[in-house]
């Protein structure tokens, strides 16, 4: 399952190191760092070892070294440079991963094994999660038994239950990492064993488990892109008689998805948006949309350079205060939307070059409905979260994304011998 390089030890250690990384990414912030350092390490040393230039025919993927390039030039015109500088030490994969996989030449077999590890680290997350969730909600309901309820108080006792089963939905289902994170690794997963048929219990099995973590995290971003992906991959379904069945499950599914508790939720608060009253009770969905409220004001008042990576969310919080959005300035949100994050940070060019890293995706995946759901997936995340604040997206996308801009795509079927350029 491992990789092994008969010729070069760099690079056999190189893999290794980042297939425990992924294999540990699910399972928390801390684990896969010593990891991904480890394979920043040797995979320059195999940059030195090669004495070669770069595949100039992958050349696209400078844009990641531009890009954090651009975040540093931001720290000239910051005041908050310890924020600035921390954002920026978290960044530094974006700069180094793209410069290593210039020159690397990879198979695609080699590289689908980072989603096998990251499936097995998903599935450790999610029994690790059930098991936090089952000990928290039976401690209240032992607790209601002992204390709060009697034979004839049902109602109270109905309660208790209910606040049992708020262990296993949204934040409080994913004590690891944020769910946001969670979700998009799932996806991306479920995306590539959804390509192929469900032709052995195991594969079954993974792809419901699956499922049924998407369905306990509860987050809104993923149900969109999912419902997207599943119309996409049943459109790629010849058989007619397949197609019309592949339809009436996804109609089930939306329904099942749709009453999620906090998918109620989420309705019945955002549709006072424009009540100022209520900015004070809010979800984070709600919140969500109050951040780019706030943020593309922001944007409107320093649109050429922003404000930079150190002092971003301080003028961002500080809007919050000013709009009166109680409950994002209370817990000091980010803008949750990642190309505003960076419309922030770094004004238009910054803006520029992360759109064009995704138009650039999105022409290169555009050859098949399955490469094609897996740029969704990605840019959609993006459009919900600032998944290049923390360090759990940056790795990733630093990772990720400049594979798939390679000149053969991780997910072609096309094998590229293993050997540095």
């Amino acid at each position: 399952m491992f990789y092994k390089h008969d010729d070069n030890l760099v690079l056999t250690i190189f893999w290794n190191s980042l297939y425990i990384a992924f294999l540990l990414l699910p399972l928390g912030i801390n684990l896969p760092t010593p990891f991904l350092a480890i394979s920043i390490i040797l995979g320059l040393i195999n940059i030195l070892k090669s004495g070669k230039k770069f595949d100039l025919d992958n050349k696209i993927i400078l844009l990641f070294p531009l890009y954090f390039i651009i975040m540093s030039f931001s720290l000239f015109y910051t005041d908050n440079i310890s924020d600035g500088l921390n954002i920026l030490q978290r960044s530094l994969s974006l700069f180094l991963f793209p410069l290593i996989f210039l020159f690397v030449k990879e198979d695609a077999s080699t590289v689908r094994k980072l989603f096998d590890f990251l499936l097995l680290g998903l599935v450790i997350s999610f029994f690790i999660n059930f098991s936090i969730s089952i000990y928290n909600s039976a401690s209240i309901i032992k607790g209601g038994f002992s204390f709060e309820i009697s034979m004839d108080d049902l109602t109270a006792f109905i309660d208790i239950l209910t606040h049992g089963w708020n262990y296993f939905v949204g934040d409080e289902f994913s004590k690891l990492i944020n769910p946001s994170y969670l979700s998009l690794y799932i996806l991306l997963v479920l995306s590539y064993y959804l390509k192929n048929s469900l032709d052995t219990r195991l594969r079954t099995f993974i792809v419901v488990l699956l499922f049924l973590y998407l369905f306990l995290l509860a987050s809104i971003a993923a149900y969109v892109i999912l419902v997207i992906m599943s119309i996409l991959l049943t459109f790629n379904i010849k058989d007619k008689s397949r197609k019309h069945t592949m339809f009436i499950m996804l109609l089930l599914g939306l329904i099942v998805f749709l009453n999620n508790p906090r998918v109620f939720d989420f309705y019945s608060k955002v549709k006072d948006f424009g009540n100022i009253i209520e900015y004070d009770n809010s979800t984070s969905e709600k919140a969500r949309l109050l951040s780019w409220d706030a943020s593309i004001k922001l944007i409107k008042e320093a649109p050429l350079l922003g404000y930079g990576i150190g002092d971003a969310n301080d003028i961002l919080i500080k809007k919050y205060k000013e709009l009166r959005y109680t409950y994002n300035y209370e817990n000091k949100y980010n803008a949750h939307n990642q190309f505003l994050q960076t419309f922030l940070q770094t004004g238009v060019i910054g803006f520029g070059v992360l759109v064009t890293i995704f138009i650039l995706l999105a022409i290169h995946m555009k050859r098949s409905r399955n490469e094609f759901s897996v740029f969704l997936i990605l840019f959609i995340s993006l459009i919900f979260e600032s998944m290049l604040v923390r360090f759990n997206g940056i790795v990733f996308f630093s990772i990720v994304i400049p594979l798939l801009l390679k000149k053969r795509s991780i997910l072609s079927s096309r094998i590229i011998r293993n050997v540095s350029v």
